[in-house]
């Protein structure tokens, strides 16, 4: 009986947590909210660390528009994404890529973590 109890309060809470999602996110995202997203994402070609929603330059602004158009163009932003790699390299985007080598420079920080996590533990053991 107990059982059965949690496993509504868990039906129930689920249900709760897909009310609360489609309530903040009711409808797919508008084009000039993917063109923002997809701004921030991308690294101006002749700036030092800056997006090129946040840089002013002339190339900054010619990959603006370049997103805004495949973006009208119905592209998806994974395609829109490796087609500017393609055009001005990997290092165009502000985060590495989450393959190849890419993964080397996402688990160093997450192992790095798990490290150091293990020695607090062993150490709170000791005392």
């Amino acid at each position: 009986m107990r059982i059965l109890k949690s496993f509504w309060t868990f039906v129930a809470a689920l249900v709760v947590v897909a009310v609360a999602v489609a309530v903040v996110n009711p409808h797919a995202p508008t084009h000039a909210s993917r063109v923002a997203h997809l701004e921030t994402l991308v690294r101006c070609p002749s700036c030092e660390d800056l997006s090129v929603a946040q840089s002013t330059s002339t190339s900054s602004l010619a990959v603006r528009r370049e997103i805004t158009r495949l973006v009208a163009r119905g592209e998806s932003d994974n395609a829109i994404l490796t087609r500017l790699e393609s055009t001005y390299g990997t290092s165009v985007l502000l985060s590495p890529p989450t393959s190849g080598l890419g993964v080397v420079l996402w688990l160093v920080p997450l192992l790095g973590l798990v490290a150091l996590l293990a020695a607090a533990l062993r150490l709170a053991g000791r005392r």
